[in-house]
């Protein structure tokens, strides 16, 4: 993450908007943002916090957030932009904006927190969390990237187990927490285990015997069928000769049958062959004329009911066509009195708009009555508020203007007066507790110098004697162990024989063994005891060494504070030489004198304040006079335009002896007068229309009946001549083709007789009797055809079926035990493959249950993260190192705690918490800049970011300049790193900063150095 640019406005101490420009800043590599302690700095990292995570360092992330707001401004808004993504190739916005309750001051409604990235030129929105974009929790961005004040040496302080947590979520090393797959792997590979050994269960009773045992059973079925299969195939072949006769017989049988039921039916046929011959004489020369003459007689009906009914309607028409008329006549009569029913009742109209009129120029008059007591009291009012403006201005010119600079000069005096002491305070505290501790520190000393013998003045050379007694015992040791070798050879001397070692035939004194390992052990007890005290010498050295730097660092210490608050009393003289030209000389006084410029601003902005809302009542006044002045005019124009109105609407109407009873009248009882008239107006001539349309419709209707009485009387005569001949060629027609009997032709017509079918039925009964008398004579020219007996046949195919049903028998036994055999085969097999299977799985379980024991309780993963944490501590050891002068390295040990390797001290390991004030401030820098560098590589980012909110004032001006030359080569890793300091050492030493000033009407500022 790369910051760009920041916004920020409402937070803190930021009244107004102030952006800062970070990529100015960054391009330099190390720039720092300056300014006095209460400025603002640290502001600028809670923005940015506040931009990234919606919380701040200081305050809560809920129940808090009014307390982020300045107390002067009533909303709160931060645009964070910045770089992020692989390589830091995207660009990013966060914004947070939040605002007071409108109703409620105190409280701040919900904030709106919201990320955008730039595409192609535009913000677009986008749903996201912030640890995908920045790459981090909050808490990690807080001790890798953005360190607030307090927070810088929280990475050391964690302790072993959230620390690797801590390095598990930054590097993502939850991926090496195997337990969990582990363990289901092993569950799998346990469950698969059972399962395989239920079916090896299952398949137990097959085995190889079973095999053999089912394939000689099958050699002597397979003979079985193989006989039963002969017999089948003869008998077949005697079935199948004589089935054919047997088909033939009962053909013949058959045919026989069939002939005896035609012969029977043949009666039937012969009647219906008859009916049919009749019935087509009928259909085809008599029907036809018998319908046309039914036709004709009923159209004959038809006809002479409408000649009856046109007579009919021909008297209902002349009836009707009378009273229409008599009927338009008086309509007629009644519109023609139109005109003069609409004068009245546009007279009417003009009675009720003259009633209106009257109504408003009664309201009017009542306006300009009521309106003209209220003005004289507006004006009255305007002549009060004018001389009470001209009294409030008197006593605005009496009251001198405060100086304002003053006020606020002297407010910051104060605070600086309180600030210097509340730092010489905390200082000369400080340097107590700094002299308490380097009086401990000597009696330390005194005692560890009295534990020296008096005969050496130094502890190196009680040290140097010591060890030349060590080596003396050594050397008596190493003797009596050469004496103990020689005595391996003691028991070989004999005297007159030559010792094999020196010769010599005389043996005086041979060694005696006891003796010497007696005094061995001795020797070895007293080395023993010399080597204890010299490790206690030793540890004497340590501690006086430790106790000497504890007290050169005591003596700094004191030293710089002792500086340090000469520079505090230096700086309140200065400032209490500033306001003797005031004529102050305490801090009292210079409270007294604010107090009394404060409450003479208060008292002549109160002045204003009245005076500004006398001149709000003089204008508001104003405005309500000339507007009842404005509506008085209008009142009297309208009063006037009335009177007008009124004698015009009078001179028209056309008959004011008509209107006058009106006038007494309700406007509504008129208004429903006048409609009622309308009505009638319109529904005369509406009627008068419609009648003689109706007249005109009737009058059609009567012509339309006379012209159809006419047709029908001729269609009747028609008709009638038509039926004579008819009937006279229908009688001609009966006699023609023999039928005499007019009901039996009736019932031929009626007769539901289907020609066509019956037709076919009586041929097909020929060709039927023709067929079967020809194949029964076909079929007694066969031989034997006479003498065949069923019964021999049935059971020659009895003993057939027999037969075949033993070959089945045999065949389903033998297929059912290649089945069996197949089946055995294949479980066989089966259980080989689970046999093999099974010892795989056995091997695997036991690889697994090794694996899990390794992986149980995270223990992969904290060795992993140990690995990261070595490899952390050799990066940081390159920067440490170099600011400690070689004296000091850091390790991390098997349990993930860190120590210090003391090379002035041999080499010998303490806990880094032992560490001083500004040696803690060096090892936690180190690690924070390692820690960032592989929080980079993580990112895969070329650029890394590092911002510093504390920690310089803790070194002396060696370990500043060490630290800062420290700060400066980063540059040349392609680092950025920001710091937020009040120390000006630093300030002179960095060319691009930002100065934070804290404006007491404007809020914090931001300035730059370019």
């Amino acid at each position: 993450m790369i910051p760009v640019k920041l916004e920020i406005q409402g937070l803190y101490s930021y009244k107004e908007p102030q952006t800062v420009h970070f990529n100015q800043l960054t391009g330099a590599g190390l720039f720092g943002i300056f300014g006095a302690v209460g400025s603002g700095k640290s502001s600028i990292l809670e923005g940015i916090l506040l931009a990234l995570y919606g919380s701040t360092e200081r305050l809560s992330d809920r129940g808090e957030k009014g307390s982020m707001l300045n107390l002067q401004s009533n909303h709160l808004v931060i645009n964070f932009e910045f770089l992020g993504g692989k390589n830091n190739q995207q660009t990013f916005l966060a914004r947070y904006a939040a605002k007071r309750n409108s109703k409620d001051p105190e409280k701040v409604d919900p904030a709106e927190h919201t990320f955008y990235e730039r595409i192609q030129g535009e913000w677009i929105p986008i749903e996201s969390e912030p640890e995908r974009l920045v790459g981090m929790k909050k808490e990690h961005f807080k001790q890798t990237v953005i360190i607030p004040q307090g927070k810088f040496r929280e990475f050391i302080d964690l302790t072993p187990g959230p620390r690797a947590e801590m390095m598990k979520e930054l590097f993502g090393l939850e991926r090496f927490d195997l337990s969990g797959k582990t363990a289901v792997l092993f569950r799998k590979v346990k469950d698969e285990k059972i399962r395989i050994d239920t079916q090896l269960q299952n398949l137990e009773g097959f085995q190889e015997e079973l095999l053999d045992e089912k394939n000689s059973e099958l050699q002597q079925i397979q003979t079985q069928l193989k006989e039963a299969s002969a017999q089948v195939d003869f008998l077949s072949k005697q079935v199948k000769e004589r089935e054919k006769l047997q088909e033939k017989f009962s053909e013949w049988k058959k045919f026989g049958e069939r002939k005896q039921e035609l012969i029977q039916q043949k009666p039937e046929i012969e009647e219906k062959r008859q009916l049919h011959k009749e019935f087509i004489l009928a259909k085809t020369y008599l029907r036809p004329i018998w319908n046309q003459l039914k036709e004709t007689k009923a159209d004959f009906e038809k006809f002479q009911v409408s000649m009856n009914e046109s007579e009919g309607f021909k008297k209902t028409f002349k009836k009707t066509i009378d009273q229409l008329i008599q009927e338009e006549q008086e309509l007629k009569v009644k519109n023609q009195q139109r005109p003069e029913r609409e004068s009245k009742v546009r007279d009417l109209k003009k009675v009720i708009e003259l009633k209106n009129l009257h109504q408003n120029l009664a309201d009017a008059k009542q306006k300009i009555q009521s309106l003209e007591p209220s003005i004289q009291s507006l004006k009255s009012e305007q002549s009060a508020l004018e001389k009470n403006q001209e009294e409030l201005e008197a006593q605005a010119a009496q009251h001198t203007n405060p100086d304002t600079n003053l006020l606020s000069e002297l407010k910051t005096s104060l605070q600086s007066w309180k600030d210097l002491e509340e730092q010489e305070a905390s200082l000369v505290e400080i340097l107590t507790n700094f002299q308490k501790e380097e009086k401990q520190v000597l009696r330390k000393l005194e005692d560890l110098q009295h534990k020296i013998p008096a005969n050496f003045h130094t502890p190196d050379a009680w040290l140097d004697n010591q060890r030349k007694t060590i080596r003396q015992i050594e050397d008596s040791r190493e003797q009596l162990m050469k004496n103990l070798g020689l005595n391996a050879h003691a028991h070989l001397l004999q005297d007159g024989q030559p010792c094999p070692l020196c010769g010599s035939k005389e043996h005086p004194n041979p060694l005696e063994s006891e003796k010497q390992e007696l005094q061995l052990r001795e020797k070895e007890q007293e080395l023993k005891s010399a080597k204890e005290e010299s490790e206690k010498i030793l540890l004497i050295i340590q501690q006086r060494k430790e106790e000497q730097l504890h007290l050169e660092n005591h003596q700094n210490n004191i030293k710089v504070r002792s500086s340090e608050i000469a520079q505090v009393r230096q700086k309140l003289e200065t400032l209490k030489s500033s306001l003797e030209k005031h004529a102050i000389q305490t801090i009292s006084e210079l409270k007294s004198r604010i107090e009394g410029l404060a409450a003479s601003n208060q008292a002549r902005e109160k002045l204003l304040v009245h005076l500004q809302e006398s001149r709000k009542k003089w204008q508001d006044n104003r405005a309500k006079l000339e507007k009842a002045q404005q509506e008085f005019q209008q009142a009297q124009i309208k009063h006037e335009g009335l009177q007008a109105s009124i004698l015009t609407k009078k001179e028209e109407i056309k008959d004011p002896t008509f209107c006058k009873p009106f006038f007494e009248k309700e406007e509504t009882d008129i208004r429903q007068m006048i409609a009622k008239v309308e009505r009638d107006i319109e529904n005369a001539v509406l009627e008068y229309e419609g009648k003689q349309k109706r007249i005109q419709e009737v009058r059609e209707k009567q012509a339309k009946n006379e012209a159809d009485f006419v047709n029908f009387q001729n269609l009747w005569k028609a008709s009638l001549s038509k039926i004579e001949k008819l009937e006279t060629e229908y009688e001609e027609a009966k006699k023609q083709h023999g039928f005499e009997n007019e009901e039996e032709l009736i019932r031929l017509y009626e007769h539901s007789l289907d020609a066509e079918k019956v037709a076919k039925q009586i041929q097909q009964f020929d060709q039927q009797m023709a067929l079967v008398e020809s194949r029964i004579l076909e079929l007694e020219q066969i031989k034997e055809l006479k003498n065949f007996k069923e019964e021999e046949f049935l059971q020659l195919n009895a003993e057939l079926q027999l037969k075949k049903s033993e070959e089945e028998e045999i065949q389903q036994t033998l297929t059912l035990l290649r089945e069996e055999i197949k089946t055995i085969s294949v479980k066989i097999q089966e259980k080989k493959k689970l046999e093999l299977e099974h010892a795989k799985l056995e091997k695997r379980a036991a690889y697994l249950k090794e694996l899990e024991g390794l992986f149980k309780g995270s223990g992969f993963v904290k060795y992993v993260s140990s690995i990261y944490l070595k490899e952390l501590c050799h990066t940081a050891n390159q920067r440490f190192m170099k600011l400690s002068k070689n004296s000091l390295s850091l390790e991390i040990d098997e349990n993930n705690t860190f120590w210090v390797v003391d090379y002035l001290n041999g080499g010998k390991r303490r806990l880094l918490k032992t560490l001083s004030g500004g040696q803690t401030f060096q090892a936690s820098l180190c690690l924070a800049l390692a820690l960032a560098e592989k929080v980079k590589a993580l990112n895969q980012a070329d650029q890394s970011f590092f911002f510093l909110d504390e920690g310089f004032g803790a070194l002396d001006r060696t370990s500043l300049r060490v630290v800062f030359e420290t700060l400066k080569s980063l540059r040349h890793e392609n680092r950025i790193v920001g710091i937020i300091s009040h120390v000006e050492e630093l300030q002179q030493e960095i060319g691009a900063f930002a100065q934070i000033v804290l404006d007491p009407e404007k809020g914090s500022k931001v300035s730059y150095s370019f």
